[in-house]
């Protein structure tokens, strides 16, 4: 029975405050995903980094060491890059015995899109910061540029990482 002499919104408070503590609860987890979510990313930007980054500076190394144009040079370290990377990417799928064709699709899905953000930032930095392209393989602006270009992929490629892994887009270290 109602007490009538109890205000109205006297009754709520009790269900307010559990819902409060439900809430508070919820954030907290949520918090704890999002700090767990960004630790994830910045391993799986890190393992990107070393295939891509290994990629994009061997191209960058065998094009000025063979003396090819910027261009042709360009397309040989992206291509060592995605390969370097899916490479690194597929190994631990396949030592787990999952079969090629899906390890493959698995880490185009998690890993693609991150390794083309931080191709294309590399690329960007290589071509626009002065005296890169340019330069030979002991000039220091050639190694302060892959330096620049790998720091630029990281960062540019964290955000799509920390997007994916919010998303689901599980990532295989």
């Amino acid at each position: 029975m109602k007490d009538q002499n109890r205000p109205h919104h006297e009754e709520h408070d009790h269900h307010d405050h559990h819902h409060d503590h439900d809430q508070n609860k919820h954030n907290e987890h949520k918090q704890g995903d999002s700090q767990s979510n960004f630790k994830l990313a910045g391993t799986a930007t890190l393992h990107c980094l070393l295939g891509c980054g290994l990629g994009e500076v061997l191209g960058m190394v065998i094009g000025i060491g063979l003396m090819l144009d910027n261009i042709t040079t360009i397309i040989l370290a992206v291509v060592l890059g995605f390969v370097l990377g899916f490479v690194l990417g597929i190994r631990p799928l396949l030592k787990a015995e999952i079969p090629f064709r899906k390890a493959f699709r698995i880490v185009l899905m998690a890993e693609g899109l991150s390794i083309l953000v931080m191709e294309t930032a590399e690329v960007l930095i290589q071509v626009y910061t002065p005296g890169v392209m340019e330069s030979g393989l002991a000039d220091p602006i050639f190694w302060m540029g892959m330096l620049l270009a790998l720091v630029a992929g990281f960062i540019a490629a964290f955000p799509v990482n920390l997007y994916l892994i919010g998303k689901g887009v599980s990532h295989q270290h």
